[in-house]
């Protein structure tokens, strides 16, 4: 129990530690938006359902051969992006308007809208990106998506401003917190293991 005990207080020290790092830096950084390619807004509601079919689209660009070079660095960003967002594993951070997440959700699924539409004029890819806006459209009006906004909705985005998470929020939302400080448990609670395991196998 104490051994668990010291683990919980060094993983919210190494948190909090992380979090006042995190805090000081910009939450976006730019090269000028004049260097990029914009991006245009994307609603809350049609964040849920691009998010569920990110995957799909994903791929299907990755698959695509008769690209040009800006929807190439629109994918790019998307990708980026979307390792900022750690992935989209932070609960909430799609749905939650209140999330440190939300924005750069909102960045890397605009990212990956604009790369799906760009897709129904590709050759290739043109049928199964049309079916997917298709499936995309049908989810939003069968789920009443299609009328939510939140206050990130009508931000545009740009390949060159690069959109961090709100990391000074971090504290505020319970449920980000509870993630990462589990998360940064785990990680100390395997290095603490694998410590003992070197100790007892060493002569």
């Amino acid at each position: 129990m104490t051994n668990r005990r010291s683990i919980f207080i060094v993983a919210m020290i190494a948190v909090l530690q992380l979090w006042s790092v995190a805090a000081s830096a910009h939450q976006r950084s730019s090269s000028g938006p004049h260097t990029g390619i914009a991006i245009a807004e994307i609603s809350h509601g049609e964040m849920i359902m691009i998010a569920e079919y990110r995957d799909r689209i994903i791929d299907l660009a990755a698959r695509a051969t008769d690209t040009n070079e800006p929807f190439r660095r629109v994918l790019n960003y998307a990708q980026i992006q979307h390792a900022y967002c750690l992935w989209g594993k932070m609960p909430g951070g799609v749905t939650d308007e209140a999330s440190p997440f939300n924005e750069c959700s909102h960045a890397y699924l605009a990212a990956t809208k604009a790369v799906l539409l760009s897709m129904r004029g590709m050759g290739g890819e043109a049928v199964e990106a049309e079916a997917i806006v298709s499936a995309i459209d049908a989810g939003m009006v069968l789920r009443g998506l299609a009328l939510i906004t939140c206050q990130f909705s009508g931000e545009a985005f740009n390949t060159a401003d690069v959109v961090r998470p709100a990391w000074r929020d971090v504290p505020l939302h319970p449920a980000s917190m509870a993630t990462l400080t589990a998360l940064a448990a785990a990680i100390l609670a395997v290095f603490y293991c694998g410590r003992r395991l070197l100790r007892r196998i060493t002569p």
